[in-house]
């Protein structure tokens, strides 16, 4: 445990360096934030409660999706293109070889890493968020620790999403199309244009059962105070059993995968 420790300490320093790409990210998020807010405004001047949501809270969910874009790598985990690419060259060949778990060493890792971006690029375009705008915010002191931990829960099934889709990269030896269509469905699925209690009838349903709404859907409504008591719990086991299940599949699918590997050079 001390070696995977190590590890999730140097992603946060890793990331922490690119200081510049964090302002930068910081500055993107802030951009996109008012956008989406003032795109919030008009709808629910429309239609007010929309999705159940009302005006401080519907604008809250916004600046909590735009801290948790990063952070639970909505676009993107952070580590795919690198484990793709080392596919694709034989250099996870030297991985495997290494006195560490692939999963677990990539895991680790990315919790380091998502834990600077929530620091890194959450935190501020939040603040600003609060400042600029009237959002509805937790009354009670239990809900942010409530909040983080179904935030790590999201990170973690983020992580087993995208290790899956790394991994595609034995069969297919390049994985930009499984990238995107990754990409694209974290975008609608996990709730990031809209919360996904607005999305009707049975594609709202099967939008509500699919992994990507541990990632923001659930931490922005425990955030939001919807979910308390049993509900909580059942919010929590969600998300736990969508990263056990996908953590699994990760497991078998590189045990399978690493019968494939070809190193260049015989």
């Amino acid at each position: 445990m001390r070696l995977y420790a190590a590890v999730a300490a140097g992603g946060f320093r890793r990331y922490a360096t690119y200081r510049v790409a964090t302002a930068a990210g910081v500055f993107t998020n802030t951009v996109f934030g008012f956008i989406l807010a003032y795109t919030y405004i008009a709808l629910w001047d429309e239609r007010p409660h929309l999705g159940g949501y009302d005006m401080p809270e519907a604008l809250a969910y916004v600046w909590i999706g735009q801290a948790l874009l990063a952070t639970c790598g909505l676009m993107g985990g952070g580590f795919e293109d690198e484990l793709i690419e080392r596919i694709k060259t034989g250099d996870i060949a030297v991985d495997l070889y290494r006195p560490a778990d692939l999963q677990m060493w990539w895991l680790s890792f990315t919790l380091g890493r998502s834990g600077f971006q929530l620091l890194g690029r959450g935190v501020a375009p939040m603040v600003i968020g609060a400042c600029a705008f009237d959002l509805s915010l937790p009354g009670r002191l239990l809900t942010w620790p409530a909040f983080l931990l179904s935030v790590l829960l999201g990170v973690v099934v983020s992580y087993a999403v995208w290790f899956l889709v790394a991994l595609s990269a034995f069969w297919l030896m390049d994985g930009a199309g499984v990238v995107q269509v990754a990409w694209l469905s974290g975008l609608f699925f996990s709730g990031m244009l809209l919360p996904l209690s607005v999305f009707p009838g049975l594609l709202g349903e099967v939008a509500r059962m699919l992994p990507w709404a541990s990632m923001l859907q659930i931490p922005a409504d425990v955030f939001l105070e919807k979910r308390t008591g049993r509900d909580l719990l059942e919010a929590y086991a969600f998300q736990a059993g969508w990263a056990l299940v996908l953590l699994a599949a990760g497991r078998v699918l590189q045990a399978t995968a690493t019968r494939r590997v070809v190193v260049q050079g015989g």
